[in-house]
């Protein structure tokens, strides 16, 4: 079964960079979609970023466009999303996704697998 497992979140100062990591165990990496997610107390759940299956398309929320950048390594059946110039609103909890499709989603439901997630805390 498919585990997904979050690091590299932490507290940092506004303007400052972030690059998060995730592992997937259990399957074959390469077969999954992967992405991110993130919630901030109060607040709904929202799509950040998302890679296909081979690494060759990427999609980026336009709140983080231009800021965040997705990324996989297949040999390290890791996921990453290098987070520059950080806001105070980009603080959440942020989730490590995958999905069985090619693509994956930018849709909750759209994404199988979900792991606990990491906190990424801003100051201002």
């Amino acid at each position: 079964q498919v585990q997904l497992v979050e690091s590299g979140g932490g507290l940092v100062q506004a303007g400052g960079s972030l690059r998060l990591s995730c592992a997937l165990s259990g399957r074959t990496f390469s077969f999954y979609a992967m992405g991110w997610f993130r919630q901030a107390p109060g607040k709904e759940r929202e799509f950040v970023a998302r890679i296909s299956r081979s690494g060759g398309a990427t999609w980026h929320a336009d709140s983080v466009k231009g800021r965040f950048t997705i990324s996989r390594e297949n040999a390290k059946n890791t996921v990453y999303l290098q987070m520059n110039d950080l806001k105070a609103e980009d603080t959440a909890l942020y989730y490590c996704v995958a999905d069985e499709s090619a693509y994956g989603s930018s849709q909750p439901d759209g994404m199988g697998y979900w792991g606990k997630g990491t906190l990424v805390t801003v100051s201002s």
